[in-house]
C-alpha cells in the first residue's frame, strides 16, 4: 500500500472515529464523513463500498493484530511473563489505534466488536486454564468473566480518559490485578 493510500485511509479512520464520538454508525453517511475530512466521495469509494464495509475492514485489521499478539504470547503455566508480554502488546495495539478503539468502545460504538475480541481472548485462554485447573472449571469461568469485564472497563477508562499512562503501565496494572 503506497503512502497516499495509507494517508487517505488514516484520514478516513480518524474522521470516522470523530463522527462516532457524536453519533451511531447507522447515522453516519459517506457524505458526512468525506465532508469531515475534506475529500471527494469518489476517493472514499476507491477504498470502501460503504461506511459499514469500512468499519468491518478496520475491525478486521484490529482483530488480526490482536490474534497475532495471542499467537506470539500463548498462555503457558510455566512462563508467567508471557501473559505480561501479551498485555503489553495488546495495550500497544490499543494505543496505536486509540481514536477508533475509543469510538468502538464508546456509547455509539460497536459492542459486537468488543464481544468478538472477548471471544478471541477467551478461546485462547480458557482451554489452557481448564487444563491447568481441571477441578475448578466452574470457578475458572466465573473468575475469567470477572477479569475480562474488569479489563474491558479499564481499557474503556484509559482510552476515553485524559490519562497519559503508557501501554506498559496499563499492562503492568492489568497483569498485577
Amino acid at each position: 500500500m503506497d503512502r497516499r493510500v495509507r494517508k487517505t485511509r488514516a484520514q478516513l479512520r480518524a474522521g470516522l472515529a470523530r463522527l462516532m464520538q457524536q453519533k451511531n454508525i447507522k447515522e453516519i453517511t459517506v457524505k458526512e464523513l468525506v465532508d469531515e475530512i475534506d475529500i471527494n466521495r469518489s476517493t472514499f469509494y476507491l477504498h470502501y463500498t460503504d461506511i459499514y464495509q469500512m468499519l468491518q475492514s478496520i475491525e478486521g485489521e484490529l482483530m488480526e493484530d490482536i490474534l497475532e499478539a495471542i499467537k506470539e504470547h500463548p498462555l503457558d503455566p510455566g512462563m508467567k511473563e508471557e501473559g505480561y508480554s501479551f498485555a503489553i502488546q495488546l495495550f500497544r495495539i490499543l494505543a496505536a489505534n486509540k481514536d477508533i478503539c475509543a469510538a468502538l468502545m464508546g456509547p455509539n460504538g460497536d459492542m459486537a466488536f468488543v464481544e468478538k475480541i472477548e471471544k478471541l481472548v477467551e478461546d485462547a485462554v480458557l482451554p489452557e486454564l481448564f487444563t491447568m485447573f481441571p477441578q475448578n472449571v466452574n470457578d475458572i469461568k466465573y473468575a475469567y468473566a470477572f477479569c475480562i469485564n474488569g479489563c474491558v472497563g479499564m481499557i474503556k477508562c484509559w482510552l476515553t480518559g485524559d490519562s497519559d499512562d503508557t501501554p506498559e503501565h496499563m499492562a503492568y496494572l492489568t497483569h498485577n490485578i
